[in-house]
């Protein structure tokens, strides 16, 4: 418990934090090009066809683990703003708000796989399905909070207002969640359930393999994003000196 808060405490040290993301950075994409490549290769040329929808079904590779990550990535990003609302630390604020990009290219890209996929399982490319219709609110809460903070000539003043609305947005999760039990919805039920999977294990491996690719993905990418935004906030201060320009000189 003591290392859990000391490490909370030095999250809050942007020297530090620069640094120790920058050892993380090499590991977490070589980590997401591996597990990348090889879900991408069992699951387009080893996994078989699905009996029923054939080889349409090979997207799930894709637009699945995006599904997850959207949803997961704005629990993350609500409780990061969280953090920086109560506690304000300066690094969750900033991550907080780095998350939004992110978050929204995986949702862009959910519904984008998701029209594709269903052409040929319902004949279209969009319905206004309880589950897809909950899936764009979440693509527009995401460009809100990126628009908002934004907004602000101010970056921890943009932040603060962006936070409040990623929190109030939280409640569209169970919708997108609970979607498919709640109304009669084209989009088909959960297929792996805490009590087990209905999915073969030749493709629920890629399937998971893949969706641990996307976390690493958005790891790293959040890394990035906040170790620059980081820099263009304190270009001015003595460390920025010392550990980028230092290290380039």
């Amino acid at each position: 418990m003591n290392r859990l808060l000391l490490l909370f405490h030095k999250m809050g040290s942007p020297p530090w934090f620069y640094r120790f993301s920058g050892t993380l950075l090499p590991w977490l994409w070589a980590l997401f090009l591996v597990l990348a490549a090889w879900g991408l290769y069992l699951g387009l040329l080893v996994a078989p066809p699905d009996y029923l929808q054939g080889e349409s079904a090979r997207i799930m590779y894709i637009h699945v683990p995006a599904a997850w990550m959207s949803m997961l990535i704005y629990v993350l990003m609500a409780a990061m703003g969280f953090v920086s609302l109560v506690w304000h630390v300066r690094i969750a604020e900033i991550m907080a708000m780095c998350s939004a990009p992110i978050g929204a290219f995986f949702t862009a890209i959910a519904l984008a796989s998701g029209s594709l996929w269903g052409r040929p399982t319902w004949g279209t490319y969009w319905v206004w399905d309880a589950r897809l219709t909950s899936e764009l609110v979440l693509l527009f809460l995401y460009l809100g909070v990126i628009a908002l903070y934004n907004a602000y000539d101010e970056p921890r003043k943009g932040a603060r207002a962006a936070a409040l609305l990623a929190l109030v947005g939280v409640v569209n999760l169970p919708i997108i969640h609970y979607s498919v039990a709640w109304w009669n919805t084209l989009h088909q039920g959960a297929s792996i359930t805490a009590s087990g999977s209905s999915i073969h294990p030749s493709m629920l491996w890629p399937l998971l393999i893949m969706a641990f690719a996307a976390k690493f993905f958005y790891a790293a990418n959040l890394l990035v994003r906040t170790r620059n935004r980081l820099i263009e906030q304190d270009w001015r201060k003595q460390w920025v000196r010392d550990q980028v320009l230092g290290a380039k000189g």
